[in-house]
Parts: structure tokens; C-alpha cells; sequence
């Protein structure tokens, strides 16, 4: 018995050391084999790079190739994609600023705040309009419109006042200034019945600008309709229309006259008048 006691603590310690040396070649075999498969991977992703051919690669979701072909593609397209967006962004916002460069604005820390007026026709009863046609001053033709509409409707005012039917300017700058005034000429008959022969008469809008250096108010536009019509019908329809841009400042006045106030249809979607600030 006491001879037999060394054995047996040789025996186990020869297991032990067996047991070790098995488990140090196991982890080295599969370290090996781990690493060869990661070079095999790596360089048949690389051969499908590197190959005359992308698009002759077998379309198998298992295959390598094609998994390295997808996400290339795919990086392909967004990358063109946003590229595309920035030079077509790019090209519009250039071709705008050159044909309005006033709408191409940087981005500033205090933006220019808006300004902008349009008023429309407001209904006051004919009679009132025909028995007193405002007078639009000396040297101004044609007769004043007053009855513009402000606040209802499709009328607004944005940093600009409406006082007896004129747009008065609260900053300066370039503004574009516009008008239409839409005639209802009623045709008038002679005690006979027999139509007045005024065919063929004007009908005149103009737009006038007052300043305060200034005691006169200077013409900015006029245009003109000839009420043309046909022979027994009750009434004709006419709309003068004009548009311009023009540099107004502090205090400056816009109005509107006619020939004959009391043919104008007041309706707001016919007879308008506004101003809004271009730069």
C-alpha cells in the first residue's frame, strides 16, 4: 500500500498534463481553421471586386459575391443619389437668383419683416356713389376710388395703412404695385328709346403716387379699355388691369382714379388694388 500511493499521484498528473496538451491543440487547431476561413472570405470579397465583370456574378443570397455586390450597389445609389439632389437644388436656386434675384435670400439673424397691402372692392350703395364722386385733386385725372375694403374678405394689410382710399408706405424700398378695376357700363337710352351713341368711349384707370417733397402726385401707371358693345344689350363688361415695380419711401401715398366711378363693379374679385414690398 505505501508503494502504490507515488504511483497514483504520477498517473494523475500525467492525465492533467495530457488533458492540457489536448485542449492547447484543440484551441490552436480551431484558431487556425478560424483565421483560414477569415482570409478565404476576405479574398473572395475581394476577387468579386476585382473582377472584369460585376454584373455576371451568379444573384445568390448565400453567396459572398453577391452580398458584397448588394451593399456596393446600394452605396453606389445613395451616394449618386445625394449628389444628384445638391447639384439640382444647386442649378434651380441659380437659375431663380438670375431671373429674380430678389427671391433668392441668404438666411439672415433678423429677416426682413413682410409688408404687404390688398384691398378689394367694398359694396356702398349706387346711389351714393353717383351723387358723389370724389374728386381726385388738382392736376390728377379721372375720379378717386375711397371705397376700398381693408380688413374682410380677401382684403389685408400687413405694416401698411388704408386711410381714404390710399395705401400710405411705412418702409422703403422696391415695391411691386398693382390695380384692376372692373367696369359695369350700363347703356343709356334717349327719351325716344333710341340708344345714346357713346360707343366707343374710354374707360381710363390710372395710378397715382403722392410724396410729401412733392406738392403735385406723380402719375406711375394708366391703362385704358374701349367700352365697345353690341347693339341692344343691356350693359357691357370691362377690366383694366396694370402692374409695375417702383421705389417708394416713408410716407408715400398710392391711389386710384377712373373716368366714371360710379360704372365700377365693387365686387372683391373683380376690382382690387394692393402693394406688397419686393427688396
Amino acid at each position: 500500500m505505501t508503494g502504490s500511493g507515488p504511483k497514483l499521484g504520477v498517473l494523475l498528473l500525467v492525465a492533467v498534463l495530457l488533458q492540457t496538451v489536448v485542449v492547447t491543440i484543440t484551441v490552436l487547431h480551431f484558431t487556425s481553421a478560424l483565421n483560414s476561413m477569415k482570409e478565404t472570405f476576405a479574398r473572395s470579397s475581394v476577387s468579386c471586386l476585382t473582377g472584369s465583370d460585376l454584373q455576371s456574378i451568379t444573384a445568390v443570397r448565400g453567396d459572398p459575391c453577391w452580398q458584397v455586390t448588394q451593399q456596393l450597389h446600394l452605396l453606389i445609389e445613395k451616394s449618386l443619389s445625394q449628389r444628384y439632389q445638391r447639384r439640382i437644388s444647386s442649378a434651380v436656386r441659380d437659375e431663380v437668383s438670375r431671373v429674380l434675384p430678389s427671391l433668392v435670400m441668404e438666411d439672415r439673424a433678423s429677416p426682413r419683416p413682410k409688408v404687404a397691402a390688398h384691398v378689394t372692392g367694398s359694396f356702398v350703395p349706387t346711389l351714393e356713389r353717383n351723387r358723389a364722386p370724389v374728386p381726385a385733386g388738382r392736376r390728377v385725372q379721372g375720379q378717386k376710388i375711397t371705397w376700398w375694403e381693408g380688413q374682410k374678405g380677401l382684403a389685408f394689410l400687413q405694416d401698411v395703412q388704408l386711410l381714404d382710399g390710399e395705401l400710405v408706405v411705412s418702409q422703403p424700398g422696391l415695391y411691386y404695385v398693382y390695380a384692376q378695376t372692373y367696369f359695369r357700363h350700363t347703356h343709356s337710352l334717349e327719351e325716344d328709346g333710341e340708344e345714346v351713341e357713346d360707343r366707343g368711349k374710354p374707360l381710363l384707370q390710372y395710378v397715382y403716387k403722392k410724396v410729401n417733397s412733392y406738392p403735385v402726385p406723380i402719375l406711375l401707371m394708366k391703362t385704358s379699355r374701349t367700352s365697345c358693345w353690341s347693339r341692344g344689350s343691356d350693359f357691357s363688361l370691362h377690366s383694366a388691369h396694370q402692374g409695375g415695380l417702383f421705389p417708394l419711401t416713408t410716407g408715400d401715398r398710392l391711389f386710384v382714379t377712373v373716368t366714371n366711378a360710379s360704372a365700377v363693379d365693387m365686387d372683391e374679385k373683380s376690382s382690387f388694388f394692393g402693394a406688397f414690398l419686393i427688396s
